[in-house]
């Protein structure tokens, strides 16, 4: 899917100092989003391309969780659309609220994703580990040391952007995916 959104991405990325790895991540990360983009015909489809692109650009900078933050900035700093960094700034996890941003030593910044090219982004970055497709059943067993409620968030995403792109609950893969996030459901640990 190379074209001169994809490769003016890619320069970016690079020119930020990113590795090979990282721009391969949102290469894969691309894909995924464009996939639901293309299924929503209200999704701004070069927005979602984009941001899918540049999502981990503040990986140049930190591998922390302060690089969504720092990715944003930075968009902001190079004169990037608003809408960009914003997706840059939400994606990870399910987003984080103001008050979480300020408990992990963040800029206190309400960093959930409210537009529907957020939440695809978000969505598709929670699908692809390194450049491997994975469930969100594997993203949120792998999350287990986080809240019950940041998990609870993260599955809510999902069934959102599932369901605005296409899917539906009469979907044998959708059904499996909610029963079996039941399943985790039962081995949260409440620690908020």
């Amino acid at each position: 899917m190379p074209d001169s959104i994809t490769e003016e991405c890619e320069r970016l990325l690079h020119d930020a100092g990113c590795s090979r790895k990282v721009i391969a991540h949102c290469r894969a990360v691309r894909d995924c989003a464009c996939e639901y983009a293309e299924r929503n015909p209200e999704v701004i489809f070069s927005l979602v391309e984009q941001g899918a692109m540049l999502h981990d650009i503040g990986r140049s900078r930190t591998h922390t969780i302060l690089h969504a933050q720092c990715g944003a900035d930075l968009m902001r700093s190079m004169g990037m659309d608003e809408k960009i960094a914003r997706i840059v700034e939400c994606h990870t996890g399910a987003g984080l609220t103001a008050d979480e941003c300020t408990l992990l030593g963040l800029a206190p910044r309400d960093c959930v994703p409210s537009t529907p090219e957020e939440k695809i982004v978000t969505h598709a970055d929670n699908l692809i580990a390194g450049t491997k497709r994975v469930s969100i059943d594997d993203t949120i067993a792998s999350a287990f040391r986080l809240p019950r409620r940041v998990r609870k968030r993260l599955y809510q995403l999902a069934c959102e952007v599932e369901l605005m792109c296409g899917r539906n609950s009469q979907d044998r893969s959708f059904r499996e995916s909610r029963f079996s996030l039941n399943k985790h459901n039962d081995a949260f640990d409440p620690l908020y």
